[in-house]
């Protein structure tokens, strides 16, 4: 890698360590990531997916035809960026057009503009939770130089994805507190409880009609009632 090229990529990435820190939630750090591939990377464009909650996710994109493409291989079951997701490895197709190891998403990928791909997994607590995808449009475009670089990011891009969802997780969390709060100070009112008793009837009533106990807090506050009836002395 040439001096001026490694000069650039360090400045790249300390750019976007600041920019990921920055980054406002989980939409804002993933839109940092892919628009700093474009730059630090030969590709001409670029994309991440996530498995969040169990499910998996097109979290952003720099054109629409990755999210075409990432989708195409969701309804496929089958293809690089699925592989290097469920496997955790980095998987690259230098040519598209001669590629055999997915047959049907070779076949399909023929109507985009794509000649070569590199996917390279994002991992956090020794599991994988996505994938950077790099696509150009020219058959052997990517260096041992790019897949280089390509990992850095993608651990870069990890980091700040898993803070993102835990900030994400800590932030509800918090909120779930407050309108349980909230909900039990209106049954304390109404019916001269301490607060004790008024946790106690929110998580009765949770249990007994399967809601989860921030959104009967939320029904509450809402409507300043619950469906049925709430019965203050009931053990």
């Amino acid at each position: 890698m040439a001096m001026d090229q490694m000069a650039f990529d360090a400045d790249t990435f300390a750019r976007l360590a600041v920019e990921l820190h920055d980054a406002d939630g989980m939409d804002e750090t993933v839109e940092a990531v892919v628009q700093f591939a474009l730059q630090a990377e030969a590709c001409s464009y670029a994309g991440v997916a996530l498995v969040l909650r169990g499910q998996r996710e097109i979290a952003a994109v720099t054109d629409p035809l990755v999210a075409e493409i990432y989708q195409l291989q969701f309804e496929l079951g089958e293809g690089p960026m699925l592989t290097a997701l469920t496997e955790g490895v980095a998987v690259q197709v230098q040519d598209v057009a001669a590629e055999t190891r997915w047959p049907s998403w070779t076949a399909r990928l023929a109507q985009y503009p794509i000649g070569s791909v590199l996917h390279t997994p994002m991992w956090a607590n020794a599991q994988p939770i996505g994938v950077l995808s790099l696509y150009n449009t020219a058959p052997y475009a990517f260096s041992a130089d790019d897949e280089a670089i390509a990992h850095i990011l993608a651990r870069h891009a990890s980091v700040a994805v898993a803070s993102a969802r835990d900030d994400e997780t800590m932030a509800a969390a918090v909120d779930a507190r407050k309108l349980v709060g909230q909900a039990m100070g209106i049954l304390m009112e109404r019916f001269d409880l301490d607060d004790t008793r008024a946790f106690e009837i929110l998580k009765r009533y949770s249990q007994e009609h399967n809601v989860k106990l921030r959104d009967v807090a939320q029904e509450l506050i809402d409507t300043r009632k619950l469906r049925g009836s709430i019965d203050p002395a009931g053990s």
